[in-house]
């Protein structure tokens, strides 16, 4: 994946001053052919919307946030990330909203027409209940706006499936609060706020 990231950038550098222009982020990004291009990440992508700079060999490919905007301007387009978004992921069009293609790993099970997400648990899980541990490394998935991303960070306590935990980001040490979704897995945003609204609804 490296390698074919710089042979992005290394075309880029021979074909960049011919396109020009500001682009905005695709609220859903996706590609059905597993080559992913600019213009199936930007809007107002022009004439190097077609230009490859990835490939998807699984159901979702995570590009870097700085990188994707350094490629962007290789090819003589300008992204702001006015959002500061770290990563951004580009999945298999079939598993878009209305595809067929399963939820992404770590995201809560069922659908607005399938089962209901389990409640949260209140009390402190036993050992065999427990899929997160104190200082456990936890993959952090929040999604909002169609755009998803990946956090990971430290665990500061026990959690089983569906319980609250604290997520301490390696990055930018701040703590941020999640619902454990399995072994190392985790939801943040308003999904994890679905599954609260859930808990108390059951009570």
């Amino acid at each position: 994946m490296r390698a074919l990231i710089l042979g992005a950038v290394a075309a880029f550098a021979l074909v960049g001053p011919a396109f020009a222009g500001p682009v905005t982020l695709k609220a859903n990004p996706v590609d059905d052919d597993g080559q992913v291009t600019l213009g199936e990440i930007f809007e107002g992508a022009g004439g190097a919307a077609n230009v490859v700079v990835g490939r998807r060999a699984g159901p979702s490919i995570v590009f870097e946030a700085a990188q994707l905007q350094n490629m962007a301007r290789q090819a003589g387009l300008d992204w702001a990330n006015p959002t500061g978004l770290r990563r951004v992921v580009v999945r298999n069009a079939a598993a878009a909203p209305g595809g067929a293609a399963p939820a992404p790993v770590g995201a809560a099970a069922g659908t607005a027409e399938g089962p209901a997400p389990r409640p949260v648990l209140t009390r402190a899980p036993s050992a065999a209940e427990r899929v997160i541990a104190r200082n456990d490394i936890v993959e952090v998935l929040y999604e909002t706006g169609g755009v998803r991303l990946t956090i990971t960070g430290r665990a500061e306590g026990n959690a089983a499936e569906g319980q609250r935990v604290a997520v301490r980001n390696l990055q930018s040490n701040r703590v941020i609060d999640a619902v454990a979704t399995g072994p190392g897995q985790a939801i943040a945003g308003p999904a994890a706020q679905a599954v609260r609204t859930q808990q108390f609804a059951a009570r």
